[in-house]
């Protein structure tokens, strides 16, 4: 009688310790997700904070100095050899298509951007995040305008503004409002000057965005530094799009049927398909 009471002590124990752990190991289950959302939430906490920091000081890899003043001034920069610049997560500076004015020689001096065409009022918007480094009048150039550095290492530059909508040091997200399109300094008629330039470097903007079909070139593009301290040359991708031909493609990107050819290891007869990558440089 006395083994029967201790085998149901014994089996009443085990049933409890059993209960127990269970009810731990359900509780643990519990508090798993509760765990990974945590570390989840930690996980998104930390991506805000470091890109607060890359748009606090954009491009700091590459930039040296913050100067509010004057627009292409980078003291002791060291320009790389290559660069790649990550166009992802663009906006197109104006919904405008017509291009007035390409970048290049023009009545005997460099245009280092492209006019697009505007009207006064028009909403002019980042192309990318970053962080407003100046925001000026220039009577004799480029009226009222805004320098912005991002972080993939662009500065733009928007010209001939009537209004500016931002101040220094102002954090900006793509396609935030900058300024209103205007008809200030060295300007004929309303439209707004676009420059890209990396450490002070021009860049023509139409290897960059395509402003007829509001979209960018490509996902990325390569700086290349130049052999002459005169510039950057770079490698020019080109999206295929319909209607797209070899020498429409040349003739927008300044190349030529031949070097694209030889560059994309194709013939003048091969069959382009939309959203295929042609380098044209």
């Amino acid at each position: 009688m006395e083994i029967t009471r201790t085998i149901k002590k014994l089996l009443l124990g085990l049933a409890a310790v059993t209960a127990i752990s269970a009810t731990a190991q359900d509780k643990l289950a519990m508090q798993a997700p509760t765990d990974k959302t945590l570390k989840s939430i930690e996980a998104l906490k930390l991506q805000k904070s470091l890109a607060y920091e890359d748009l606090d000081m954009p491009a700091s890899q590459l930039y040296t100095t913050w100067e509010t003043e004057r627009v292409h001034y980078y003291p002791n920069a060291i320009i790389p050899d290559s660069f790649r610049i990550d166009l992802s997560g663009y906006y197109m500076p104006t919904e405008s298509r017509k291009i007035t004015s390409n970048y290049g020689y023009r009545r005997g001096r460099m245009h280092k951007g492209l006019d697009v065409k505007v009207y006064i009022g028009d909403t002019i918007r980042s192309a990318f995040d970053g962080k407003v480094r100046i925001v000026q009048y220039e009577r004799r150039g480029y009226g009222k305008y805004v320098v912005i550095r991002h972080p993939n290492g662009l500065e733009t530059v928007y010209g001939h503004l009537s209004k500016q909508i931002v101040k220094p040091g102002d954090i900006v997200k793509a396609g935030e409002p900058i300024g209103l399109g205007g008809n200030t300094g060295r300007s004929t008629g309303s439209h707004l000057h676009f420059e890209t330039r990396l450490l002070g470097i021009a860049i023509n903007p139409k290897y960059l965005f395509d402003f007829e079909n509001q979209d960018i070139v490509c996902d990325s593009y390569l700086f290349k530094k130049a052999k002459s301290s005169a510039g950057g040359s770079g490698i020019v991708y080109h999206r295929v799009r319909k209607g797209d031909s070899l020498s429409r493609i040349a003739a927008k990107t300044g190349s030529t049927v031949s070097k694209i050819c030889k560059l994309n290891g194709i013939t003048k007869n091969t069959i382009l398909r939309p959203g295929q990558v042609l380098r044209c440089f």
